[in-house]
Parts: structure tokens; sequence; C-alpha cells
């Protein structure tokens, strides 16, 4: 790769220290912050001691895995002249034990896809397979990232 992009960003620890029953508990929140942009106020999930309200490293993770998927392939239709009527997604991530570690061991991005033309619907629905394999944040990670689109014509 010719080029290098560099994203920096902070995070603090925002919870509170307290003792329950003689015992130390450090709350797990945080806020990470980039310049320009809204903070990210976040958390473990609440099995791990957490405050599910907040978003945590999985959601952010199963997040960056959509964001990444669309905007691939919204570029990769844009050249390619597919018109987009709309475009959803429904992922899930799993995060267990693998290999005597606790890790994220698959997601699965459900894109649902509506184009204006029917003529372009098998072209599009082809395309989720190049945006899969450009999508940088998928060829970041070290487990299966598995796309299930649905195109589907756009309703009259």
């Amino acid at each position: 790769m010719g080029q290098e992009h560099v994203f920096e960003g902070r995070l603090a620890w925002t919870g509170r220290r307290s003792e329950v029953d003689g015992r130390l508990r450090l709350e797990r929140a945080f806020r990470v912050e980039f310049d320009g942009k809204a903070p990210i106020e976040g958390s473990s999930p609440a099995v791990f001691s957490g405050d599910d309200g907040r978003h945590n490293p999985e959601t952010l993770m199963v997040a960056s895995l959509m964001a990444c998927h669309h905007l691939t392939y919204v570029a990769v239709c844009e050249r390619a002249g597919i018109a987009l009527a709309s475009y959803h997604d429904h992922a899930t991530g799993i995060l267990g034990m693998k290999d005597g570690r606790m890790r994220m061991t698959g997601v699965t991005l459900r894109p649902q896809v509506r184009v204006l033309d029917a003529a372009q619907r098998e072209r599009a629905a082809a395309l989720h397979a190049k945006a899969h394999e450009h999508c940088f944040m998928s060829n970041s990670v070290n487990f299966d990232v598995t796309v299930e689109p649905d195109v589907q014509l756009a309703a009259p």
C-alpha cells in the first residue's frame, strides 16, 4: 500500500472506584474521543460487570464490520452504476472461547439491499463478494466474517 492513513483517538476511564463488601470495585465506564467527532461512551457488557446501556468493544467491532462492508459496497455499486434504493444490515457477532482465549469467533452480516432497476439485481447481489474482499475491517480480523445478502427490487 502506497499510502498510510492515521487515525488518532483518546480513551479516558470515566468510571468510579468504590468498595463493595470490603472489595475494590472499579466501574467499567470509558469515553473515546476523536477530534471533530461525537464522543463514544462505553463500558464492558453487563455479563462482564459493565453497563449494557453503553457501547462495548464487542458492539463496536460488529458496528465496524457492518459499516466497512456497507461503505465498500456503496463504493463498488457506485462504480458499477447500480442505483440503490436502500441498505439495511442486521449483524450478529459471537464472543466465545477459542484456543483457550476469549475472542470474537465470528460475525455474520445480513445486508438487505433494495435496487431501483430489476436488471441490476443479480449484479448488485454479486457485488457483495467484491465488497467483502475489499473491506479492510474484514481483512484485518482473525475470525470469519460471513455475508448473507438479500438483494431485492425496491417497491414502486
